[in-house]
């Protein structure tokens, strides 16, 4: 926002429009009805593609310097730990390299051949004995580790005055969620859960549509997310908190929190359970004025696609939904049909740790996009199915 009030203030701008999503930029040249487009000379050629639209000119800059590489010599960077040393933690070090104030510098595993072979494969310094000595080396710790060692190393990270993100699921008890936001708030510090799809432009402009009301009133959301995995495996142990539920409910149940709010009435579960974890689970939820459901399996193969019902039109997201490139609103009359396409760039998880960063950096201690209450609230319905409050195995 800073810069935004220093463009206003040289009054050369009669509107200051901020960019959300992949594509905005056509989309305001057509609303607003553009004739050119100017940049600096340093992004020539990077969007002629929008001589389609509007004419593009080039300015040319003073020689040596951009406000990228301004921003790049004064922004602060943040040494980040890693708490686990698994398959996403290995995916989230290169996702970070393209975050600018984000530093991957040590892991902690209490394995240490694990810690080790982490710290050679990716040049960070490894540690295995002491929890403590980890959090001096590091100003920021993203918790990638077992479901169930969550809650003790956020706890712990946020007690020495370390920013945490911390991967979903982010807590197994609504009591434990909120504990650690309290405390995070009163000692301002920033704690986000890392729900990739919720910090992505394309899932974000998604939302925005579907509340401006283009499908009127929503009525309905579907969800659903599964993948074939084979024992033995963390999904698949019971003593590790594994179960198409606690694995794969964050997510679904993040979109339709921010679909829906956080007042549903009722919770349903239905599940298919094998050695002590559900394979299956379908879980309805009942709000005042409308429905949800979700269908997750990690032994049972479903589409991985989202529907939002409303009364106007509906919303249709293609598999796999949770990584959304593309989605169609779609009516009566289909030829006021429309797509929108975007570009969803690597892993996704460079959109959680931007959030994250920007968070830290601009000293903001929540985001819209993911609320404290909305993931209280998702770590309530998962807390619900744990107690197995209106369960029923199929």
């Amino acid at each position: 926002m800073e810069r935004v009030e220093a463009v206003k203030a040289t009054g050369y701008a009669d509107e200051v429009i901020i960019e959300d999503y992949l594509g905005q930029k056509i989309d305001d040249i057509q609303r607003y009805d553009i004739d050119i487009f100017a940049i600096g000379s340093d992004w020539k050629g990077k969007f002629d593609y929008l001589n389609e639209y509007c004419k593009v000119v080039y300015l040319p800059r003073t020689e040596g310097i951009s406000s990228t590489m301004l921003r790049e010599q004064t922004e602060e960077v943040y040494r980040i730990g890693i708490v686990g040393s698994g398959r996403i933690a290995k995916r989230f070090v290169p996702e970070s390299k393209v975050v600018n104030s984000a530093n991957v510098t040590a892991v902690f595993d209490p394995n240490k051949e694990n810690a080790v072979a982490f710290g050679k494969l990716f040049g960070v310094k490894p540690f295995s004995d002491s929890f403590e000595d980890f959090l001096e080396e590091v100003d920021a710790v993203y918790v990638a580790s077992p479901h169930l060692t969550h809650y003790d190393y956020t706890k712990k990270s946020l007690y020495a005055g370390k920013h945490v993100l911390c991967e979903i699921p982010f807590m197994l008890n609504s009591e434990q969620a909120r504990e650690l936001y309290d405390y995070a708030e009163a000692h301002d510090i920033v704690l986000l859960e890392a729900s990739k799809t919720a910090f992505s432009p394309s899932f974000n402009h998604l939302v925005t549509l579907v509340k401006s009301g283009v499908i009127g009133d929503v009525v309905d959301v579907k969800t659903s997310l599964s993948k074939m995995v084979d024992a033995p495996t963390r999904e698949l142990d019971a003593s590790l908190a594994g179960g198409a539920m606690n694995e794969h409910a964050p997510l679904n149940m993040m979109a339709i929190v921010k679909l829906l709010g956080k007042n549903y009435t009722k919770v349903d579960f239905y599940s298919k359970v094998e050695n002590g974890v559900d394979i299956y689970t379908k879980a309805n939820i009942c709000y005042p004025h409308a429905t949800a459901s979700m269908t997750l399996g990690i032994g049972v193969k479903t589409e991985g696609n989202m529907i939002i019902s409303g009364t106007k039109g509906y919303v249709y997201v293609p598999a796999p939904w949770w990584l959304t490139d593309f989605f169609e609103i779609r009516y009566e009359d289909q030829t006021k049909n429309k797509k929108y396409f975007y570009s969803y760039d690597g892993e996704g998880l460079r959109y959680e740790i931007q959030e994250f960063m920007s968070m830290i950096v601009n000293h903001r201690k929540s985001s819209y996009k993911l609320r404290r209450r909305e993931s209280i609230a998702i770590a309530e319905v998962i807390e619900k199915f744990n107690k197995k409050d209106n369960f029923n195995e199929i």
